[in-house]
């Protein structure tokens, strides 16, 4: 009975793996680990991109998915440990495959029906792009879809990024990574 307990136990495991592996975010504007482009650069702080926030694109869902949140988080960002929200997105539908070019607009435009985003470490809600400190190694920016269990993250207004994170991973039943990497020297 342990024994079969055991491999029953493991076939979920192995099912689970499967189901995250083919759970997959990609991205026409930022290739893993590849440099973010000019375009994706904030405009501010002394950094002179565009600010546009790449098109995103995903399969591979969990099949219990009933919406979608995204994180993008800079965890090199030297403010103590903490890192940098860049944007963060709850209540995207469960039947969206992607969010087009340009979806970070701060009034929410451009966003599927329904979607809503938190105020990053920018100040605001929308897509704020890399800008980090001239002369420091390149930074990580990671791009994390959550599969969520649940229609709508039931979050107060004004919520933190930390708070939406928190909900976030609390019903998250699968999530897939993409990250690009930016650094200036000047």
């Amino acid at each position: 009975m342990i024994r079969s307990s055991l491999l029953f136990a493991a076939g979920l495991a192995l099912a689970g793996s499967a189901c995250a592996d083919s759970f997959k975010l990609s991205s026409a504007d930022i290739k893993s680990s590849a440099p973010i482009a000019d375009e994706q650069v904030f405009a501010g702080f002394g950094c002179t991109g565009k600010n546009v926030s790449p098109a995103l694109a995903w399969s591979g869902a969990p099949k219990d998915t009933k919406s979608f949140a995204l994180l993008v988080h800079d965890p090199d960002a030297p403010t103590g440990g903490a890192g940098w929200w860049h944007w963060v997105v709850t209540n995207i539908p469960a039947d969206a495959a992607g969010l087009p070019k340009g979806a970070g607009k701060a009034d929410g435009s451009a966003l599927p029906k329904g979607a809503a985003q938190i105020n990053t470490d920018f100040g605001g809600p929308g897509w704020g792009g890399p800008c980090p400190p001239v002369g420091d190694k390149p930074h990580r920016y990671h791009f994390t879809l959550h599969a969520l269990k649940v229609d709508k993250l039931d979050l107060p207004q004004g919520a933190t990024a930390s708070l939406a994170g928190f909900m976030i991973n609390a019903n998250s039943i699968g999530k897939a990574t993409l990250t690009g990497k930016y650094g200036r020297k000047k």
